[in-house]
């Protein structure tokens, strides 16, 4: 069991996510049931407010607060309690970043904060959203300082042994946070802050737009890598297999840190201000990615097919009969790795310059967006809660409960991959992504708009439904199932393997990554500063 402090700890947590959750969602098909001409919002709201709002709470505080009560409970489990130092450092952060969300969320409502969750200039937000990203960000520094200083007290308690594999992807994700962070901090703390507060008059776009997209790729990661954590160590559990392979796992998620941090240039394809020479190197870099995206596919379903070979399967695909189709705590997260499929392949098209400009700005990049985070990475977590709040309660899943959870799972596949698809056709006759006007003068295609719009709406309400499902039930395991003991699954690999050393080396991997991100950047950001046009004085919604 997890110690009961790490316990609270992490369930604060939790609970603050799946807040965000409810909020955001309910934003979510607010902004579809608009889009489609199905209801018109009371004067209080306009469309871009909770269109910020959704993104906001979804893509930045859910994801952020369920990433850090995950790695708490998890790193806890693995190489014993917090110190009480540590996890006093870890409440600061939980309360750094419950501040900045609250601040944030207000601001947003009060139609000062309207800015999309990528905050692009010239659009400009009252100085306190500013304020409030920071203390998120700086909140989440605090739990990586009681995360990081927990592996490092294990390693110095346990010389000469090879580190948990959840403590040390914990470590790879976290590095891959605070090297990301540095961009969207900079932008802040030197750009918005000084603009938003009037010491500067102008700002420069493209550098501010750059240093986010610096941000905002390994972004996806950071979402991603937990969600791999559980499909590495967990998911082999689960159905009563074992880790393919540990060493695999590792250079997986190292392999992450180098290739997702030095190529936002792929979200700014059709951006002027920066040469299609280096446009060409990051997109190259991105392509690079695809590497350790196909080890963790192979682990994956080598893991599946051995163990089903194991359970007596003899066909070439008899081992799908052998998995347990009917636990929760598998089934969501293998629907997300089927969506990552689909996803996968839409970011390689993102990423494509000539088949970007098919698609640039228009939805077809949210429903991308969507079958990511909202599919792969959310479904997954499903998945986790169903098992880790139980554990973490001192509850069991009954199978009830379990039934329940594979029919919100399901409600969430079917809803998701209504909308999403929705967004794709429609993208891809030009649909823009941000409005709310679903007609256009000029457009002959503008009329099956429409329907797809329509589409979404359906979509986004058996979403909303599968989220209250889904809440119903994660109030139920926190406080009214049986009591008892849940298994905290931790997988246990093939076969013992002599690790290289070379794969716990943090200096030479942080250090190659820093190489990149110097090779990638330094000179297309000096031709920024140097060239770019006069900044703008932007359009303040305060």
């Amino acid at each position: 069991m997890v110690n009961q402090l790490d316990s609270k700890l992490s369930l604060y947590h939790f609970y603050t996510a799946f807040i965000a959750l409810l909020i955001g969602g309910s934003f979510g098909l607010l902004q579809t049931l608009v889009r489609s001409e199905s209801i018109t919002l009371p004067v209080e709201l306009n469309y871009y407010q909770v269109l910020t709002a959704h993104g906001v709470l979804l893509a930045l505080v859910f994801t952020t607060f369920f990433i850090f009560g995950f790695l708490y409970a998890g790193v806890s489990k693995t190489t014993g309690s917090f110190t009480n130092r540590r996890r006093k450092a870890a409440w600061i952060g939980y309360l750094l970043m419950t501040i900045g969300t609250i601040t944030a969320v207000i601001l947003i409502l009060a139609n000062q904060a309207t800015v999309l969750y990528t905050f692009y200039a010239p659009l400009q937000a009252h100085p306190f959203f500013y304020i409030a990203l920071a203390l998120i960000i700086i909140g989440t520094y605090f739990a990586s300082y009681a995360l990081i200083a927990q592996y490092n007290g294990w390693r110095k308690e346990n010389k000469g042994s090879k580190s948990p594999l959840f403590a040390f992807m914990t470590v790879a994700t976290l590095v891959l946070w605070i090297i990301a962070t540095v961009g969207v901090v900079l932008a802040v703390v030197l750009q918005f802050i000084p603009w938003s507060l009037g010491w500067s008059e102008t700002i420069n776009v493209a550098l501010s737009r750059t240093l986010f997209w610096y941000f905002g790729h390994p972004l996806v990661y950071f979402w991603l890598l937990p969600a791999y954590m559980a499909w590495y160590i967990m998911v082999p559990k689960i159905i009563g297999g074992k880790i393919f392979s540990d060493s695999l796992a590792r250079l997986a998620f190292l392999l992450f840190i180098l290739f997702s941090i030095p190529v936002g240039f792929h979200h700014q394809l059709l951006e002027p201000g920066i040469s299609e020479g280096w446009k060409f190197v990051q997109v190259i870099l991105t392509f690079a990615v695809i590497l350790p995206s196909l080890m963790t596919a192979f682990a994956m379903f080598a893991t599946f097919e051995i163990t089903g070979r194991e359970k007596g399967a003899t066909r070439l695909f008899g081992w799908v009969k052998k998995l347990p189709w009917k636990d929760v705590r598998f089934l969501a997260p293998f629907i997300g790795m089927l969506f990552f499929i689909p996803a996968g392949t839409g970011g390689i098209i993102n990423a494509s310059h000539q088949m970007n400009q098919v698609i640039h700005n228009t939805i077809w990049v949210t429903g991308h967006f969507h079958i990511t985070i909202g599919a792969t990475v959310i479904l997954t977590f499903f998945g986790i809660s169903y098992w880790i709040i139980p554990h973490l309660k001192g509850r069991v899943l009954t199978n009830r409960l379990n039934s329940l959870g594979i029919y919100q799972t399901v409600l969430w596949t079917v809803g998701m991959s209504i909308m999403s698809a929705a967004m794709h056709f429609s993208g891809l006759s030009g649909n823009p992504r941000r409005t709310q006007e679903t007609s256009y003068s000029g457009h002959e295609v503008a009329a099956s708009w429409g329907s797809y719009e329509l589409a979404m709406a359906v979509g986004g309400t058996l979403l909303l439904f599968s989220i209250f499902l889904f809440i119903g039930i994660i109030i139920n395991l926190a406080f009214f199932a049986p009591k008892g003991q849940e298994e905290f699954p931790i997988g246990e690999s093939m076969r013992e393997e002599k690790m290289p050393k070379l794969l716990e080396n943090w200096k030479l991997w942080i250090g190659i990554a820093i190489v990149l991100i110097l090779f990638a950047y330094t000179i297309p950001v000096i031709d920024i500063i140097q060239h770019s046009p006069p900044g703008s004085p932007g359009y303040k919604f305060w």
